[in-house]
């Protein structure tokens, strides 16, 4: 999911669409430990995804706050 996709998302879909890839990337590190995961790098791509999600997240926060 690319930054433009995410801006044009609503808040409660950014949270939810971030509870799903926490939830995702801890399902991998259990693979990943297990010895299950072949892809190691959709751990990499999760953990930026969360990331971006996170600063769009914090972003609107702060022009909320630049508002009040």
């Amino acid at each position: 999911m690319k930054v433009e996709e995410i801006r044009g998302l609503s808040d409660d879909q950014i949270l939810a669409e971030l509870d799903h890839s926490r939830e995702e990337l801890m399902n991998l590190r259990f693979q990943q430990s297990t010895g299950e995961l072949i892809d190691t790098s959709r751990i990499r791509v999760t953990r930026r995804l969360i990331a971006r999600l996170e600063t769009i997240i914090n972003e609107r926060k702060r022009e909320q706050e630049g508002e009040s």
